[in-house]
């Protein structure tokens, strides 16, 4: 987006906020506006929404969105050292996954290649939720795995009582790197405001052992560094500003952010490139309380980026520059009442790509994507039944290629079950299109971080999706809560790299191609209180998940890069102020490895958290540790491009203090 265009977008939410001022008398009274992820009952929902907030987020943060998530059940993180990491659900990841700032999609290039960073910060994060089944088709039938969204409060629903935000400061013993932020809230009248910053960095994480694995020495040889990752290195900063004009009719307002990040891509110790970041982002949303007769509620958001990255070599020149000019609006108007709740919407993107340099594989193309959806609830005794329906297209416009329109259609049922006391059954079917991004159709030319020559495939048609899901939940008032997830994805022409045994410029050919797929798997979740005590309570908890993916061919049929099964046990216990938590984790060997990957071994992961907060006259403060890979463990992950020459950190000891007001 031009220096024009963001002046003719903040001059238009501007506007919207004055007229706004102006039109509405002072006399009337604020009513509270609140604004979920999922406009209809989050709690109801046939698949529970899985949300990470409040000490637990705190607990989780990392330096990239994947690694806060990684240790939920179902999720994994294709991490490239520590700056880099998306999730990985249910095995999916890439485009079949969406990842969302406050119910916009980031906007970013992450999804081009594995070291490429998701351009939003756990750090800034108030909650963090997961969408999946019927929900998902609100923001796009390609997202098949699921939608993270990162709910932010950059734009104010709500005008606060009093001034409030915290402030952070943590030191990783690993990195030797130092992580701040700090956020604030307030407002009066009608006017609400928020900013927020982060500084966070870190130099070269140590390991145990060597950067490259025993398997890869014996399979093409070489030579790794011991002891610590080089390139592993990271500097990212962050800042924003929002405010909001809040009354009874319900509120619009508009945020500014940026964000900056330098960091280096490990693989050849000996010669390590950098990749430097910016992104500058705007927002735009107005919330109508009972705008129509019969309407509920109508919001409308809108968001900008104005992305670049560069990767440099390091003789300090510019091999590629990728840009990404992009924006997105969606307009949702939902009606609610005591039987049944229903959303329709419309969301339009469009972006402007382009790459420039040495490892520019994929030419400069602009993508739009327009989608119409509904979804609906109706309740009836015990008994939630969700409808979900999407119409959409898709077009590419390549600078070197014809232009490609595909119809992306989705269409999802289920039904939650009330059953027996504190049980409830959800099922959900669905079935939807994914249209092919632009690196499965354009790609043609060299990727150093995927060591591959990769090869586009203007042939690929849809791909298409029919997903089962059972989930039970229980929960009880003695503290027990358990919660089930069982899945099946049968796919019709899935896209993937098939390795075609040839090599160019040195590298293997992989090309972009099509077969049917299957995708299954378990997620499962315990907790229980064992004992409490007037101020405290003593709790366990434990979670299992797997997933098995094959494609329908010959010879070697197992998916890229499909995670491994982990189980892990937890205790912790709350005394008054003193909370202490003590988590295990093991990730089994995965042995189904495709073509052009090794086995990966198990390792054990363990986790240590004492928090000691003391109340002031002005919030809390807390000084807590937190201890990860205690075990000190080589971790090399299975979902990561690079687990052969850059293992996960070792042994990290983080100490640091939070005051919240």
């Amino acid at each position: 987006m031009s220096v024009n265009s963001y002046a003719i977008f903040l001059s238009f939410a501007l506007f919207c906020m004055a007229n706004s001022m102006h039109t509405v008398a002072e006399t009337q009274t604020i009513e509270e506006v609140i604004v979920y992820s999922h406009p209809l009952s989050g709690e109801s929902l046939s698949l529970a929404v899985d949300k990470l907030e409040g000490d637990e987020l705190h607990r989780r943060r990392a330096a990239n969105i994947g690694t806060t998530l990684a240790k939920q059940p179902g999720i994994h993180s294709a991490q490239f050292a520590s700056a880099v990491g998306r999730p990985v659900i249910h095995g999916l990841s890439g485009p079949r996954v969406r990842i969302m700032e406050d119910r916009i999609d980031t906007l970013d290039v992450s999804v081009t290649s594995g070291d490429h960073a998701v351009a939003v910060d756990p750090f800034i994060a108030e909650s963090i939720e997961v969408l999946k089944g019927p929900s998902t088709l609100l923001y796009g039938s390609g997202a098949i795995g699921g939608v993270v969204d990162v709910h932010t409060g950059r734009i104010p629903h709500e005008v606060p009582s009093r001034v409030t935000g915290g402030v952070e400061f943590r030191h990783d013993s690993n990195a030797d790197g130092n992580t701040i932020a700090a956020k604030v809230n307030g407002g009066g009248g009608k006017l609400a405001w928020h900013f927020d910053g982060n500084r966070k960095d870190g130099n070269d994480y140590e390991i145990p052992g060597s950067t490259l694995s025993e398997r890869q020495r014996l399979s093409v040889g070489g030579e790794g560094v011991d002891g610590y990752l080089p390139g592993s290195q990271f500097d990212t900063q962050s800042s924003a500003a929002g405010a909001s004009v809040i009354d009874d009719w319900g509120f619009v307002g508009v945020s500014i952010g940026r964000i900056e990040a330098d960091y280096g891509l490990p693989g050849d110790p000996d010669e390590i490139p950098t990749l430097e970041l910016e992104q500058n982002r705007a927002d735009f949303e107005l919330g109508l309380q009972d705008p129509f007769a019969e309407i509920t509620s109508l919001n409308v958001r809108i968001g900008a980026v104005d992305y670049q990255h560069q990767e440099i070599e390091p003789n300090g020149e510019v091999a590629t520059t990728f840009v990404n000019q992009a924006w997105e609006a969606r307009s949702e108007l939902v009606y609610q009442s005591d039987t049944a709740s229903s959303l329709f919407g419309i969301q339009h993107t469009q972006k402007e790509f382009s790459a420039v340099g040495e490892e520019s594989f994929i030419p400069p193309v602009d993508t739009i994507d327009t989608g119409l959806f509904w979804l609906g609830q109706r309740f009836i005794d015990n008994y939630d039944f969700e409808l979900g329906l999407r119409l959409g297209s898709v077009k590419h416009d390549p600078l070197q290629a014809k232009s490609e329109t595909f119809y992306t259609n989705a269409v999802s049922a289920g039904v939650a079950i009330a059953f027996a006391s504190n049980w409830q059954l959800g099922l959900n079917l669905d079935y939807s299109w994914r249209a092919p991004v632009a690196e499965e159709l354009y790609s043609n030319g060299p990727h150093l971080v995927t060591g591959t020559f990769e090869q586009g495939n203007l042939a690929l048609d849809k791909e298409r999706a029919k997903n089962l899901s059972v989930g039970i939940q229980y929960d009880n008032s003695d503290g027990l809560q358990a919660t089930a997830t069982m899945y099946y994805i049968q796919f019709t022409d899935f896209i993937y790299q098939q390795a075609t045994g040839a090599v160019q410029d040195g590298l293997p050919v992989v090309a972009y191609t099509q077969n049917d797929a299957r995708y299954y798997g378990i997620d499962v979740e315990l907790s229980s209180r064992i004992f409490s005590w007037p101020g405290g309570e003593a709790r366990v908890k434990g979670m299992f998940d797997f997933v098995d993916a094959e494609i329908d061919k010959t010879g070697n049929d197992n998916a890229p890069r499909t995670p491994p099964g982990r189980y892990g046990l937890g205790v912790g216990a709350d005394w008054g102020q003193l909370k202490v938590s003590l988590d295990y984790l093991r990730v089994k060997r995965q042995n189904d490895v495709a073509p052009l990957e090794l086995i990966s071994d198990g390792y054990d992961d363990l986790t240590l958290y004492i928090g000691q907060s003391f109340s002031l006259d002005q919030g809390t403060l807390e000084l807590f540790m937190l201890g990860n890979n205690l075990t000190n463990d080589e971790q090399r992950l299975h979902t990561s491009f690079i687990k052969e020459v850059a293992p996960a950190p070792g042994r990290a000891i983080e100490t640091g203090v939070r005051w919240v007001f």
